[in-house]
């Protein structure tokens, strides 16, 4: 193994120590991971909410005992293969040692280790997003078609991982045409590759034909719901802080980009920077979406500061440009993961605050980041939902019925009785079980409606009551009410039905 490689692996090494350091004991998986994990019970060619490659790596997670392990550990690989490929992205563009270090410094250090740390499509996006430049950088640099192909690969497995991957796409064609490289679009190997693309995601296409195009519906929702509130400017600070340790390395690699000799060839990827990031502003995007676009720029950065710093005086600026990734990143270590307890956030807000880490999607500020909170009082929830299922289910068939995905989810994850909990929301409503006759329903509501659900569902029960709730003052679904529905005078199999009609209806 070349002595190179044997840095690499420290990286590698490192990366995954952080990854599993980085949460306190106190808290539990982030809601969004419940239903990821969920889709492995229900394996499909696509799904509401996103496309179906997560849920295959769900199922190996399955397999391998479901545990938090597994679970943190494909996310972890993800952000190890982006060091290694941005490693790789150095080695192409014949960048020094040094420049692999600065490199991989700055992707390590970086934004990476909190979306790391989650089981979502987030994590091999922002990879599959570099190893399509890479692939780019390869075809310029050999004019070996086979690059072409392996980038429509790529594109193809990235659409079945997130859609989001589509804007790089939108950067990159007209930014190609902007420069020489548009004779790229002459060459048939191209069309041939786009037709292997294709085909790749031609099943999830066919499912979203077959389904009346869910994500139609799904994107309207996370537009009024959570875009809506989307600030642009905060949406420009997230990108100068998603790799602030290495922000002038990034800055100069767009520069070099558009001025530096050795680079001309590769000029489209400044202008598909410019396309990409004015399409997210234009479509006031999350702050995250746009992560994926940020390797390869810190790539070009450190190769060029590499011949920069070659000779003379300048080699003394090589520690010094090292230096900053990690001493920048320590006070960010302090405040962006969940690695303190929610006690200790709570009483020191002002150092939250001041990174708006306590703004939640509703656009307001919050005692806890909401991703924190979204990883507290889920193993109370189902603890509480167990005792009360297991009572009820004495005295006839109970369906455990939620408001989101988020308690549906943990409630299957960590329940020990046996409940298998179902909702209307998310991919939820295409798995409800209605082949048993229900007689009794333990309903989760959401804390401001539960009493008036309680009041309009209870009248169709013998015996309605609630039994308890979310007490964990820091959990987002603090006050989220338990409550039991027994002895059933309507034919809730049927109501439940009804119900699902009307929603999919609402979605044309």
């Amino acid at each position: 193994m070349k002595k190179d490689y044997w840095i690499l692996l420290l990286f590698i090494i490192a990366k995954f120590a952080l990854q599993y350091s980085l949460i306190s004991p106190e808290y539990e998986l982030h809601r969004d991971e419940y239903l990821h994990l969920d889709q492995a019970n229900h394996l499909a060619w696509g799904y509401l909410s996103v496309p179906p490659v997560n849920s295959w790596l769900a199922w190996m997670i399955k397999i391998l005992g479901n545990s938090v392990f597994w679970v943190k550990f494909f996310p972890a690989l993800f952000g190890a293969l982006t060091i290694v490929l941005t490693w790789k992205v150095v080695e192409e563009l014949n960048g020094s040692l040094f420049a692999k270090i600065l490199a991989s410094l700055g992707i390590l250090f970086s934004v990476l280790l909190r979306i790391n740390m989650l089981f979502q499509p987030n994590s091999l996006e922002i990879f599959l997003w570099l190893f399509l430049y890479y692939a780019l950088i390869k075809y310029f640099n050999s004019s070996k078609v086979k690059w072409l192909y392996i980038g429509a690969a790529i594109v193809g497995i990235g659409i079945l991982n997130k859609y989001n991957i589509a804007f790089s796409l939108l950067g990159l064609i007209p930014a190609l045409l902007l420069t020489e490289q548009r004779k790229i679009f002459i060459q048939p190997h191209v069309y041939w590759a786009a037709l292997l693309a294709l085909i790749i995601i031609f099943p999830n296409l066919l499912w979203q034909y077959q389904n009346q195009f869910p994500v139609i519906h799904h994107m309207k929702e996370l537009s009024e719901k959570q875009l809506v509130h989307v600030d642009r400017m905060d949406f420009m600070k997230s990108q100068i802080l998603f790799f602030v340790g290495v922000i002038f390395v990034l800055v100069a690699g767009l520069g070099a980009l558009l001025l530096y000799k050795p680079f001309e060839k590769f000029r489209f990827f400044f202008w598909s920077y410019i396309i990409t990031i004015t399409l997210f502003l234009f479509f006031k995007a999350k702050d995250y979406y746009a992560i994926g676009l940020y390797p390869v720029y810190i790539a070009f950065g450190a190769v060029f500061f590499g011949h920069l710093f070659e000779t003379g005086w300048k080699r003394f600026l090589k520690p010094v440009s090292v230096l900053i990734p990690v001493l920048l990143f320590l006070p960010l270590y302090n405040v962006a993961f969940p690695n303190k307890s929610p006690e200790y956030i709570v009483s020191h807000q002002d150092q939250y605050k001041k990174f708006g880490l306590l703004r939640w999607e509703d656009g307001k500020d919050h005692p806890l980041p909401q991703d924190f909170a979204d990883m507290q009082g889920w193993k109370e929830l189902a603890q509480k939902v167990d005792k009360e299922y297991s009572r009820l289910s004495k005295t006839g068939n109970t369906m455990v019925l939620c408001d989101n995905y988020g308690q549906t989810g943990a409630i299957n994850y960590y329940s020990k009785a046996g409940v298998t909990a179902m909702s209307f929301h998310a991919d939820y409503i295409n798995w409800i079980d209605v082949s048993r006759k229900y007689k009794n329903v333990i309903r989760i509501k959401d804390a401001p409606e539960a009493g008036k659900e309680l009041k309009e569902s209870g009248s169709f029960f013998e015996v309605a009551g609630i039994t308890d709730s979310i007490t964990n003052p820091y959990a987002r679904e603090r006050g989220t009410a338990i409550f039991s529905l027994q002895g059933a005078k309507i034919d809730i199999n049927k109501r439940i039905q009804d119900e699902i009609t009307e929603i999919k209806n609402e979605w044309k």
